[in-house]
């Protein structure tokens, strides 16, 4: 898609030797704000999508909101991991709605919302820190949710607000 070849070539150009942070793509704040947009184009669009019914069954959401003093206080390496297990219910969540959703508006939001966070998914898994070991597992923090334009807010959620705190934190 359009979307992930632009991550992918952003982070491909902007990768510092030794490192895997693409610094100064995290650093870019337009690359953030575009994604914010998309995020929220992606939610409306959905939200104008006709009887587009609740799903069957829930899918698992994690849930991004956060306290800013308490995340200032974690490592990036914490900050890492955690938003990788979001990313990873995200993708799952969407590739279920994906299964159980048959209108067409539907599904093409759903597949380009995969894309979407699948390309951030990917793209974090990429960065190292030199510092600790890897932090414990996912934290148990989810929901389950049946309403279809839930999926699309909890991503526009998570990108306003962790991913852009924690591409700010490692801009420091």
């Amino acid at each position: 898609s359009p979307a992930g070849l632009f991550l992918l070539t952003s982070f491909l150009l902007h990768m510092e030797e030794g490192r895997a942070i693409p610094t100064r793509l995290v650093c870019d704040k337009r690359l953030i704000q575009k994604f914010i947009r998309d995020a929220k184009y992606m939610e409306n669009r959905t939200g104008q999508c006709q009887a587009l019914p609740a799903l069957s069954y829930p899918v698992v959401l994690p849930l991004v909101d956060f306290r800013l003093q308490e995340w200032k206080s974690k490592s990036n390496e914490t900050k890492h991991q955690e938003i990788l297990c979001d990313l990873r219910l995200l993708v799952d969540a969407v590739a279920g709605a994906q299964d159980q959703v048959t209108q067409e508006c539907g599904t093409q939001q759903l597949s380009q919302l995969w894309q979407h966070t699948n390309n951030f998914f990917q793209l974090l898994q990429t960065f190292r820190w030199e510092e600790g070991p890897r932090g414990p597992g996912c934290p148990p923090h989810f929901i389950e949710q049946t309403p279809i334009i839930d999926i699309f807010r909890t991503y526009r959620q998570l990108v306003q607000g962790k991913l852009r705190f924690f591409f700010n934190d490692l801009c420091k």
